[in-house]
């Protein structure tokens, strides 16, 4: 190898390999500002897109129609990148367009108060104009993190194309939905156990998946198949 190659290679590769708090090895991609970049500019294009067509309605109520439109631009520019953050695995519109997901900086899924702040904190992201803030902060940043990432611990990350799941057979790789009602949280454990099935020994996957047996009304031995297809579910494949 050429002298110097070996260590201009690792700088130039921004992949990370993290060890989530389950003990299981993952590998993240942050993405670039670019990508963000345009992601970005999806999501802010729903967003106003929303208050415009709100303004429109609203100019037709009067005063009652001002009050109902500034409620709504609230909403949507504070609580849309949450709402799609928690609810949909980290993914917004926008970062679906580009194939990215928000995660924590240690690998696992979103959580509401990392997402609330990471969104809140798009103000301060904002400043001096332009989101420059964000700009440089994700220029000087190893992984790519605008203000808000470093103040909420998250990455935005490339997505997993393809999810393989570990056993199964070509009829099992239909998802389905739970059997009972997930809570948010719930629901991320399902997700981040299809997500990080592939990298577990099969003994170790099917030992945490046979915890769910009694719940998913199952042997142990199929609750590893059944926990994935409810995690493919959620995600919507």
């Amino acid at each position: 190898m050429i002298p110097g190659m070996q260590a201009a290679n690792t700088r130039l590769d921004t992949s990370l390999h993290l060890e989530t708090p389950e003990g299981t090895a993952v590998e993240l991609h942050p993405a670039g500002i670019v990508t963000r970049g345009v992601a970005f500019l999806v999501d802010e294009l729903i967003r106003w897109g929303v208050v415009a067509v709100t303004n429109i309605v609203a100019g037709l109520a009067g005063n009652f129609g001002m009050g109902f439109f500034l409620v709504v631009l609230f909403l949507t520019y504070w609580l849309y990148g949450v709402a799609f953050e928690v609810l949909n695995n980290g993914v917004t519109p926008g970062k679906r367009s580009q194939g990215l997901r928000v995660v924590h900086d240690n690998g696992t899924p979103i959580r509401l108060p990392a997402s609330m702040v990471r969104n809140l904190v798009l103000a301060v992201d904002l400043l001096p104009m332009a989101y420059a803030g964000a700009i440089v902060s994700m220029l000087i940043t190893a992984r790519f993190q605008r203000l808000g990432d470093l103040a909420a611990g998250t990455l935005v990350v490339h997505d997993v194309p393809e999810l393989q799941l570990g056993g199964a057979t070509p009829a099992d790789t239909l998802s389905r939905a739970a059997p009972f009602p997930l809570a948010v949280e719930e629901q991320a454990a399902f997700v981040g156990y299809l997500e990080r099935a592939s990298s577990l020994t099969d003994a170790r996957a099917v030992e945490l998946a046979a915890i769910l047996a009694p719940a998913l009304d199952c042997q142990p031995a199929e609750a590893r198949v059944q926990v994935e297809r409810i995690g493919m579910g959620l995600k919507g494949q």
